[in-house]
């Protein structure tokens, strides 16, 4: 992917990041009752952890592919 780099006047190359899996299929359910349950909770925990860490996955990948500052 090139684009004009108008500081240089030329054209740059663009690096591709690296592959990020997609997230996971969520695991929680709707709450039943008015207030969750502790299984509910931890179940929703527990995918936002797992999301959490494939955002964090892509954005450390736009980093080393020069697409985000360091």
């Amino acid at each position: 992917m090139a684009y004009l780099n108008a500081g240089a006047g030329a054209a740059r190359e663009g690096k591709q990041t690296a592959a990020v899996t997609d997230a996971a299929a969520p695991t929680s359910v709707v709450a039943a009752g008015a207030n969750p349950t502790k299984a509910e909770y931890d179940a929703l925990r527990a995918d936002y952890l797992a999301l959490r860490t494939k955002v964090n996955a892509l954005l450390a990948a736009m980093r080393t592919s020069g697409q985000l500052a360091p």
